[in-house]
Formats: C-alpha cells, sequence, structure tokens
C-alpha cells in the first residue's frame, strides 16, 4: 500500500510534540528516503504479504507472484525472511490468544488510521491491530536496529490507538489498550498496556493542545534527542544555541580545571554535540558541491585520492606472468560474521555454524553510558582520577 505522511504524523509526534514549531519549519522541504528506510518498507510488504496467506487472505497465486516482486527487489536478502517470520509468528500468537478471549476477535493489516479527532489532519497507517473483548492491540513491526524503540508512552504507538479506537472501538467494549513494538533483528519486544480512558485523558489534556500549537506553527524550540530526524536540524538557530552554549555552572567556577563532576556533567551533552557537528559538515558539504553555496573562509577542495585497480584479473595475470606466488599477492579469508549470516539466512548460519561451536561471542569492551541505560553495571577496581 501507499505510505503518505501528515504533517503531523504519528511516527514523528515524539518531536513536535516537544519542539511545537518545527513541523511548520519542516514542511517546505521534501522528503527524502535512505537505503535503511527503502528496506524497512520491503519487510513490511513481505510481514503483510504473509500475515495474509496465513490469514487465508489471499489467493496462493496472488500470494507467489507478489513474493517472487520481493524476493527480486535489491534490497531483498536471505536474512530478511527469517526476521519477518519472527514478526510474523508474534503476531498469529496475539490472535490466537485474542480468539481465546473472544470467539469473534478481529484483525486488521496496514490499516489507515485517522486521529484527527485530536491532531489536525492527523493519520497513520497502523501494521496490525486486534480486537477482542475488552482488549485492543496495537503492533508496530519495526526492521531497523539502529535504535532500540519502546513501548512505554510512545507517542506514536498512542496515536495509532487513538486512530484505532476511533475506527474499531465501537465494535467490542475497550477497556485495555495494549501497543506493542516488535524489533526482531535486535530481538526487542515492547509492550505496554494503558486503560482507555487514561489515553483518552492523554489525548485531550496533552496531545490535543500541543497538535494545536504544532500545527499553528507556535511554542517554543525547544533541542532534543528528537532533533536527530529533523529536517531542519542542521541549521536551527535554537539547536545551535543550545549546542554551543558553555552551562552556567562552569562560568565561574574555579579551580581552572574540571573534576570528577563537572566531566559528568559534561559527559551528558558529549553525543549530542558530536551529533550535531557532523549535521553541521555534511549539510555545509552538500550544499558547497551540490549547490555551488560560498561559505565565507571557506573552499571546496579535492580530498584525498585511493588507489584501486580497475582490472583485477588483468593484475593477477601480469604478476603471476611475473613469477609472483599466489599467497604473496592475494589475503584470503572468511567474509565477517554479518555479511555471512545475512548470505546463509538466520536459521542456516544457526544449523551450520553455531550448533557447530564455530561462532562465538567475545565480551564486549567497556563503555560509559548514562545511569539509566538497561545493560548492567560491569565490576571493576576503581581507577585514579588524578588532576
Amino acid at each position: 500500500m501507499a505510505r503518505k505522511h501528515a504533517i503531523l504524523s504519528a511516527s514523528s509526534a515524539h518531536r513536535w510534540m516537544a519542539c511545537t514549531p518545527s513541523a511548520r519549519l519542516e514542511e517546505p522541504l521534501p522528503d527524502t528516503s535512505s537505503v535503511y528506510a527503502e528496506e524497512g518498507t520491503l519487510a513490511h510488504d513481505l510481514a503483510e504479504l504473509e500475515l495474509s496467506r496465513r490469514l487465508e487472505r489471499i489467493p496462493a497465486k496472488e500470494y507467489h507472484a507478489q513474493l517472487a516482486k520481493i524476493q527480486n527487489h535489491d534490497l531483498y536478502s536471505a536474512e530478511m525472511p527469517d526476521y519477518v517470520s519472527l514478526f510474523v509468528n508474534y503476531v498469529m500468537e496475539q490472535y490466537t490468544e485474542a480468539r481465546t478471549r473472544s470467539k469473534d476477535a478481529v484483525i486488521f493489516l496496514e490499516e489507515r488510521l485517522d486521529f484527527s479527532r485530536w491532531v489536525p489532519e492527523g493519520f497513520g497507517a497502523g501494521d496490525c491491530i486486534i480486537l477482542s473483548d475488552g482488549v485492543m492491540e496495537i503492533i508496530d513491526f519495526k526492521y531497523g536496529k539502529g535504535v532500540e524503540v519502546e513501548a512505554p508512552k510512545n507517542a506514536q504507538m498512542m496515536l495509532y490507538a487513538l486512530g484505532a479506537y476511533e475506527a474499531f472501538g465501537y465494535i467490542f467494549g475497550v477497556d485495555t489498550v495494549r501497543m506493542t513494538i516488535h524489533q526482531p533483528r535486535i530481538g526487542n519486544v515492547s509492550t505496554w498496556e494503558i486503560p482507555l480512558d487514561e489515553l483518552l485523558e492523554w489525548a485531550e489534556n496533552e496531545l490535543k493542545p500541543k497538535a494545536e500549537l504544532a500545527w499553528a506553527g507556535e511554542g517554543d524550540f525547544a533541542p532534543g534527542d528528537w532533533c536527530r530526524f529533523c529536517k531542519v536540524r542542521n541549521r536551527c538557530k535554537a539547536r545551535a544555541e543550545a549546542m554551543t552554549e558553555v552551562p552556567s555552572a562552569f562560568e565561574y567556577k574555579r579551580p581552572e580545571l574540571l573534576d570528577v563532576e563537572d566531566i559528568a556533567e559534561l559527559l551528558h551533552q558529549v553525543d549530542a554535540i558530536e551529533a550535531w557537528a557532523k549535521d553541521i559538515k555534511d549539510f555545509a558539504l552538500v550544499q558547497a558541491r551540490d549547490h555551488g553555496v560560498k561559505f565565507p573562509g571557506w573552499k571546496l577542495v579535492e580530498g584525498r585520492s585511493i588507489r584501486r585497480y580497475t582490472d583485477p584479473d588483468k593484475v593477477e595475470e601480469i604478476l603471476r606472468a611475473a613469477k609472483y606466488r599466489v599467497k604473496d599477492i592475494f589475503k584470503t579469508e572468511l567474509i565477517g560474521i554479518s555479511a555471512m549470516e545475512k548470505l546463509l539466512g538466520k536459521k542456516k548460519f544457526k544449523e551450520l555454524l553455531e550448533d557447530q561451536g564455530l561462532v562465538e561471542k567475545s565480551q564486549g569492551k567497556p563503555v560509559l553510558v548514562v545511569e539509566t541505560d538497561k545493560r548492567p553495571e560491569l565490576n571493576s577496581a576503581a581507577a585514579d582520577f588524578d588532576l
């Protein structure tokens, strides 16, 4: 199905609710895509197709025709059906459970959801909606593995739930709304439940006022981690001011060297500053290279060149004729673990390699993260901190 986005879309709700003027500021800019987004769309298409087959909603001939089209796509890989099947199996398990509560339970796939009662022109597409007596479940499939997404208080999921309630809530007496995010590539299944009346209260008292501000392009700019996918993140003055502002706690503090507490405070800002700096550099390069923009004090030059073979086979022929040994001119090794798993597919990879003890997972190197990170703390000897 075609996937279009509203100005105040569910997928960007966490951003325009936190920074209400951002939606209108982004509006004139064209939508952009990426290989990862296109791969995700293909995985969604495959998931919808496989669920339609399992639910006997598609003729075999049509199923095989659509499957062949997906398999012929450049972004299709051997591992994709393995991960998609994890999501499909989960959905079918939840649907089976719902039918134990009510024999009249219903399931909807890739349904257009309208939540414009609370968000002007608000709509989106729900991957899976299951309704049974008293319970409405929203299941969202996320194929990406870059960021783990949690269901609790997830604005996107709550908007989908509101749209589903508007469309189907009258079918069954809904008391509980269950929202699940399924990320099979990182083993993340996050579920959150909320009473319907609490969801509706949130919609009226928090969502609706912020949506009205966002629709009007009003409110205060508020930089934060939601800037990551904002179209104007590389030109936003509020973000630049936040990234370049010296925390007031350090303005008059002495002595001149930072102590442990100072560095602990600054560590919270490092990742955000690095991301902002990269956004600025990438944007400036594209503008100078592709649009001829001149930045005062800067110029576009040719970067470091990299040598490469134009005809590797011919190079081999010449070197072997010159009596060079193959073991000297070749470095042969297995492809990496991720590439191998992608080549074989998850099931074959486990059967041929993991189950034979040919793959091991080494202990990861220690990293410093915020205290709220879910990973357990390492037990290590305290190191001296000399300033």
